[in-house]
């Protein structure tokens, strides 16, 4: 993997900014929504969608109204990567799209790959299972807590935004890719690289935004990510979890 690659944009949605109604969606996005009988199902896939709409928008300089946003599409590829058709055609670059407790983020940029986790306790089996030796050592010489609590979240967020480069997903054995983490910088991004056992090697960043960690990872070297919106969105989010309050299909 050669060439450098420019920087990858992103922005984070949360569900107090979904629109009422279905007219910022396609046709095809309002079936599938309305297909959706779960509503955590349901209002995942409308973040993912509204997040990757809004960060194409900002990109392109398109409207964020709703029927600008229809224009839009977010389908998913038969491997279940997300893809963008912008009034019908490709539009020449790459998205990933990443939920976790009422938010999402959307990357932009070329073959890319996000993921978004809490800060939250893994087990001992979990890191163990999911994590190669040298990774389970990365973990191990953290303080116990919040900064292990982190150092294990940042390894799992990292392979799956390498996974999702590699097009692969979980479909994979995730020990067969190995994570090493840089600290942060003065800006907030740590560096990552990861490589596979076949040989392949993919870089990428990493940073915290409260209680959430955020990853990006790229096939290619370049710039670290951009944020195409206001910062501190993200830091300053609380996660949640409406969709307990009504578990069941509708």
């Amino acid at each position: 993997m050669t060439g450098e690659s420019p920087a990858p944009r992103w922005l984070a949605r949360g569900e107090a900014s979904l629109p009422a109604g279905t007219r910022w969606l396609s046709a095809a996005e309002a079936e599938r929504a309305a297909a959706l009988g779960y509503p955590k199902r349901r209002t995942e896939y409308l973040l993912r969608r509204l997040a990757a709409k809004h960060a194409v928008a900002a990109l392109t300089g398109r409207s964020a109204e709703p029927a600008a946003l229809a224009g839009i599409e977010v389908p998913n590829a038969p491997g279940g990567a997300p893809y963008i058709l912008l009034d019908g055609a490709p539009p020449g670059f790459d998205v990933s799209v990443t939920d976790r407790a009422g938010w999402a983020v959307c990357v932009v940029g070329r073959r890319v790959g996000c993921d978004l986790e809490l800060v939250e306790p893994r087990s001992p089996a979990f890191v163990r299972d999911y994590l190669t030796a040298v990774e389970q050592r990365f973990v191990a010489t953290r303080a116990a807590g919040d900064e292990r609590d982190a150092a294990a979240n940042l390894i799992w967020s990292a392979k799956e935004s390498a996974l999702k480069v590699l097009q692969t997903g979980l479909r994979r054995d995730t020990r067969s890719v190995e994570v090493t983490a840089g600290a942060p910088d003065s800006d907030g991004w740590g560096t990552l690289s990861v490589h596979a056992v076949e040989g392949l090697s993919i870089v990428g960043w990493w940073r915290r935004e409260g209680a959430f960690l955020l990853t990006v990872a790229t096939a290619t070297p370049g710039p670290r990510p951009v944020s195409l919106d206001r910062p501190g969105v993200l830091a300053n989010a609380t996660p949640r979890h409406s969709w307990l309050d009504r578990p069941s299909p509708r």
